[in-house]
């Protein structure tokens, strides 16, 4: 390191002494030196590890020399400690440097004066300075009230000051005195779990959070702070010498961690400041940086993106497995009744699957497969057994083309599906501990893969398993009351296991470049033929991964209200069993792109197509609606509604003369009966402009209706949309009808900014008076 950054070096060697004048402005331009030569020396490729190590070292200097500048030796009773990362020695470019200034009596006023002047410098010298003043008697009482000042102390150095204070005060916060490992690791466990709420408990956001995200740097420090802890250690090397780590987890633990000190590092470079989040607008530059370079299957950002969440995703497996193994071997909290045996190969073991012993992977590779099923059928089970999740981490490789051949693990594979219950959970298990990618190697092609736009929010992995998730909730009371259509189609399918199938390999193309859907579906036909499923059922499943995109397609961007378009989808469907599988397939696919993308008008889109193309395939595909059977039948159901109102049939018949044809084509029953019955009941039917009206429906078609009436003219459609936008209104839709004697009548269809109809009712006012 000394070869590659000798000035810094140099810089750090120097005595903290008076033997230099101090000034701030020399402080200030060696600190400006030594940060413009460690951001040269890493985009020149130097390893991470040192440019952090001698960040810290730097800070270590320059806070030894301002220390001895405001205090000389004139306080014996006082200790500068660096906690948190800094207390570890690891410094980012814009990372806070948090202090601990520790008395061992409380300050007088010229103390006080002087650690005001001490802080004042560091401002002055441009630090982040994250500092707390304390006795010994202070910090000793709220570390023991709260768990993230023991964890600074646990990790603290001593800069400057005495040694009695800081030996004192590390002892005083040890596990002998405060926090025992038990408690310890409650609490970070507790801690963990808040953190990762924060964060919709995965890993997979558009948008990570490098340091606290889950598989993010506070996952491996984690690890880390039970275990040192309870062992006394003080490195991540030296739990592998109690036995706690493998060398492999260590390696593991510690690649992840460079990985992400990397970005970390070329983050606060880019941003200037101490910026944790991977936002979208930084994720191409930093791929560019680290050499990415698109190519004919994918984005250079989509590349990086992958492999980051593919290293989040490792660090989060160990995360869960090692803290799980620290309860278990090191707590003791799950021994309390002897295993149970469940049959040759397995036990319940406190409530956790476990192997009998640990030879049973390699003698029996089906076990790999059976040991998931089992997960499934069985619900008093929490989870395996971490000893047994590092067996099967490390019996991947048994997963090849003899165990995909093996018809005793392609049955166990697919009977899965079949259960129950436990689908999802088991499906997320497979996935987290590496058997889903290695029984599916296509799978594992998509594995961390994000789609860089604004519409996924997750990994294609991670949208796939909530896709299936979806589906499986309509099973569940709550869910099913909420959509009961879709809980009663999923109820009539004859075989639901194969709308998990295809939802598993709707997307798994992606990981191949070309058309997807193709992809995809030529894997889910070898798949089936592999698993011995029926012709019926490869095709079927074949056809719901070549068309899952097409429901969705046709209702968003065609005219549903055709009906040579709904002819044209109905024959494309087939029968009203395929439309059934796919349209619970295509609601279940959008609502799991991201919180935020599903909303009424989406669902109202779907739900008329699905209807119209459900009467359509009733009727019979040979015998398909003419344009006039259905403006008939819309003006006599419309009409029946209309006198039921009170309305008359000669003012109905005056009114529906002025309409063209299509206005009974493009509305449904229900809207041509309240437009009609408003205007019917307004003097604006006369054709005077000055009776124009406009009349607002709460709920249309997913959204609010906002219908117009007004003699037609030019600009007419541009000032409505510019004044809905105004409004911060959405508008979804919008159909215009022109009379024959020179009027228009207009429905648009808007939302709110957030996805709702408009729920208040000052703001319909609002939008009349507009």
């Amino acid at each position: 390191m000394a070869l590659i950054l000798p000035a810094i070096y140099g810089y750090i060697a120097q005595p903290t002494d008076n033997s230099t004048p101090f000034t701030l402005d020399h402080c200030r331009k060696q600190l400006t030196a030594v940060d413009r030569d460690l951001g040269a020396a890493f985009y020149n490729g130097t390893e991470i590890e040192p440019l952090v190590a001698t960040r810290a070292a730097v800070i270590d200097k320059l806070l030894r020399r301002v220390w001895h500048h405001i205090f000389a030796d004139q306080w014996h009773d006082a200790a500068l400690l660096a906690v948190g990362g800094y207390g570890r020695g690891e410094l980012h470019p814009r990372s806070d440097i948090d202090l601990l200034l520790l008395l061992d009596k409380p300050l007088t006023a010229i103390q006080t004066a002087q650690i005001e002047q001490f802080i004042t410098h560091l401002w002055d010298l441009g630090l982040d300075i994250g500092h707390s003043v304390r006795t010994l008697d202070e910090c000793v009482q709220l570390a023991d009230e709260d768990i993230t000042v023991a964890t600074n102390l646990m990790e603290s150095r001593l800069l400057c000051g005495s040694t009695i204070l800081f030996d004192t005060i590390r002892e005083r916060t040890s596990r002998d005195h405060i926090w025992p490992g038990d408690a310890f690791f409650q609490a970070k466990c507790d801690e963990q779990r808040q953190r990762y709420r924060k964060y919709n408990d995965t890993a997979y956001n558009l948008e990570p959070n490098i340091k606290e995200g889950p598989g993010g740097l506070r996952d491996i420090q984690t690890i880390g702070w039970v275990a040192k802890r309870h062992f006394g250690a003080e490195r991540l090397e030296d739990l592998v010498v109690h036995q706690f780590l493998t060398d492999d987890e260590l390696n593991s633990l510690l690649a992840g961690q460079c990985f992400l000190w990397r970005v970390r590092y070329a983050l606060h470079l880019l941003t200037q400041r101490k910026e944790e989040r991977l936002l979208f607008d930084y994720q191409r530059k930093l791929a560019s940086h680290f050499g990415y370079q698109d190519n004919a299957d994918s984005l250079a950002v989509e590349q990086f993106m992958k492999e980051y969440f593919r290293t989040i995703t490792e660090l989060q497996r160990l995360n869960e497995m090692l803290l799980q193994l620290f309860q278990e071997e090191f707590l003791g909290s799950n021994s309390r009744h002897p295993p149970v045996k469940v049959n040759k190969r397995f036990q319940n073991n406190n409530g956790y699957l476990e192997v009998v012993h640990e030879k049973i992977f390699s003698r029996y590779p089906f076990a790999l497969m059976e040991l998931f099923l089992l997960l499934a059928n069985h619900k008093e089970f929490r989870g395996v057994r971490a000893g047994t999740i590092r067996l099967i981490r490390s019996h991947l490789h048994l997963i090849n083309d003899k165990f995909r051949n093996d018809i005793r693990n392609r049955s166990l594979f697919i009977e899965i599906f079949r259960q129950p219950v436990g689908i999802t959970h088991t499906l997320r298990k497979m996935n987290r501990y590496g058997v889903l990618a290695a029984y599916i190697p296509p799978f594992a092609r998509i594995v961390g893969q994000m789609q860089h736009d604004l519409f996924h929010a997750y990994t294609v992995d991670e949208h796939t398993l909530r896709v299936i998730r979806r589906i499986r909730m309509l099973t569940v009371a709550e869910e099913g009351e909420k959509y009961p259509l879709w809980r009663d189609l999923l109820q009539r399918l004859p075989k639901p296991e194969l709308l998990y199938i295809a939802a598993l390999f709707h997307d798994i193309g992606k990981g191949h470049g070309g058309n997807h859907s193709e992809i995809g579906a030529a894997m889910a036909a070898t798949f089936c033929q592999h698993h011995h499923l029926s012709s019926y059922d490869s095709r079927l499943v074949e056809w719901l991964v070549r068309q899952h995109l097409l429901m969705s397609t046709t209702a968003q961007r065609r005219d549903t209200s055709d009906p040579e378009i709904i002819a044209e989808f109905a024959t494309e469907v087939g029968d009203e069993n395929y439309l059934n599988y796919l349209y619970l397939l295509t609601v279940s696919d959008i609502r799991a792109t991201s919180p935020t993308i599903w909303n009424e008008w989406k669902g109202s889109l779907l739900l008329t197509l699905f209807y119209a193309s459900q009467n359509a395939l009733r009727r019979g595909l040979s015998n398909p609606l003419t344009q006039q059977e259905l403006i008939n039948s819309s003006r006599h159901e419309a009409e029946l509604l209309l006198l039921k109102q009170g309305d008359s049939a000669e003012a109905i018949a005056t009114l529906w003369q002025r309409f063209q044809p299509d206005y009974f084509l493009r509305y449904t029953v229900s809207e041509i009966c309240w437009q009609s019955h408003a205007l019917l009941n307004s003097t604006a039917i006369r054709p005077d402009p000055a009776t124009s009206m406009v009349n607002i429906l709460q709920e249309g078609r997913g959204g609010t209706a906002v219908f117009i009436y007004t003699p037609l003219r030019d600009g007419l459609f541009t000032g409505v949309t510019a004044t809905l936008d105004q409004l911060c209104l959405n508008i979804v839709d919008a159909r215009i009808h022109n009379t024959r004697d020179g009027w228009t009548v207009d429905t648009y269809i808007i939302l709110e900014a957030d996805g709702n109809p408009i729920r208040q009712t000052g703001r319909f006012a609002e939008i009349e008076a507009r």
